[in-house]
């Protein structure tokens, strides 16, 4: 007689920039199979709403490096493991694309280590979903052949030449995590003389309901921008293609105040409706 045991299976999957419209169909069937889902902070709460089964246990891994307040690396590799020797299906769930300057390389040896099978499923970036909404082709024909994904998340990631290649370089240059060093930013690129047909964008929020663009020359910058707080996420891009955005935004900057994404420290937007339990950091 045939018994039917349910293998474990760990979901790897990139939720896309914000906007519950840009998770990918095979991200959806993912988490619509699963038992549990352990939930970054940068997770559009609709997409669990909308997704996720009643019953599905929701857990809230968030991270926000810029407070310090995390939940452990170890702590969710050792959820992952734990559930999966239970024989459930979990889903991981990050932000933008599940590579992308996340964690997975961690999430990925914990799994391979402990033989439990995964997929990895991959989502739109950041810096994909921003320069989209704010109408800036990152490669467009005439202002830029290439584009870098870098961080500026602490103030000595970088060396000085790198600094004067960034500066120099033809490439678009986009920036995540390094609102919290964006003055630094500026005067490094100004100290090195950045053309003039250079520009700066900061894009908060993007995608989302919440989102605003706001561009700048990098001389008058700080003179414009350089007391404003910046709300979290916000994305960094430097380059010719800033040039576009006057002509090509398609989406007005929201009159709306807010986080789309709740802080790590004010907790977690997961529905009511789900059964959601809270690691403790």
């Amino acid at each position: 007689m045939k018994t039917n045991i349910k293998s474990p299976k760990v979901y790897l999957i990139g939720a896309g920039p914000g906007n519950p419209e840009l998770i990918t169909v095979k991200a959806v069937n993912a988490i619509a199979k699963a038992d549990v889902i352990l939930c970054d902070r940068l997770v559009s709460p609709e997409i669990l709403e909308m997704y996720a089964n009643e019953g599905t246990e929701i857990i809230y891994v968030g991270k926000e490096c810029s407070k310090n307040a995390s939940t452990p690396q170890s702590h969710i590799n050792t959820l992952m493991v734990e559930y999966a020797r239970q024989n459930k299906t979990i889903v991981r769930l990050k932000g933008g694309d599940v590579s992308i300057f996340s964690n997975i390389l961690d999430e990925l040896q914990a799994l391979k280590q402990n033989y439990i099978p995964y997929e990895i499923i991959p989502g739109i970036t950041a810096a994909l979903g921003a320069a989209a909404f704010a109408g800036m082709p990152l490669t467009a024909r005439g202002y830029s052949t290439s584009v870098r994904f870098l961080t500026y998340y602490k103030s000595d990631i970088l060396n000085e030449e790198y600094w004067k290649e960034l500066a120099t370089t033809s490439d678009t240059l986009v920036f995540y995590m390094s609102k919290g060093n964006l003055t630094s930013l500026v005067e490094k690129f100004r100290q090195l003389e950045i053309s003039d047909d250079k520009k700066i964008a900061v894009i908060e929020q993007a995608t989302t309901p919440y989102q605003k663009v706001y561009t700048s020359s990098f001389d008058d910058f700080n003179t414009t921008f350089g007391d404003k707080v910046f709300a979290s996420p916000s994305l960094v891009i430097v380059g010719k293609i800033v040039n576009l955005h006057e002509e090509f935004s398609w989406l007005e900057n929201t009159g709306k105040e807010g986080l789309y994404f709740k802080s790590v420290e004010n907790g977690s937007v997961i529905p009511n409706n789900q059964n959601f339990f809270e690691y403790a950091v």
